[in-house]
């Protein structure tokens, strides 16, 4: 009886700990996620990025649909169409965004 309880109590701390490491693993995902390198040439690939997305949809798309479409974050998104709006690449229309 007492090797039952020993074994369910240190199945139950497995089941804790790999739920610690599964939250630590997402949280530091999150975390590499986030940075974001803010230069010339990586905004310029981002352009690229959102400006194909645009093209191969041929509508207007928001932030988050030309992220999708792209494979990219939100945050390199709005990175891409400040580059673009800046070329006068872009037109806005009802909240979302088309090529000019």
């Amino acid at each position: 009886m007492a090797e039952k309880k020993a074994t369910t109590k240190k199945a139950t701390e497995t089941k804790a700990t790999a739920a610690k490491k599964e939250t630590v693993k997402k949280t530091a995902t999150k975390a590499a996620k986030a940075t974001l390198a803010v230069n010339a040439e990586n905004a310029g690939f981002k352009a690229g990025d959102v400006y194909q997305a645009l093209a191969a949809a041929e509508k207007a798309l928001t932030v988050k649909e030309i992220a999708k479409a792209a494979n990219i974050s939100e945050e390199e998104t709005l990175l891409g169409l400040g580059w673009l709006f800046k070329e006068g690449k872009l037109a806005n229309a009802d909240e979302k965004v088309t090529l000019a």
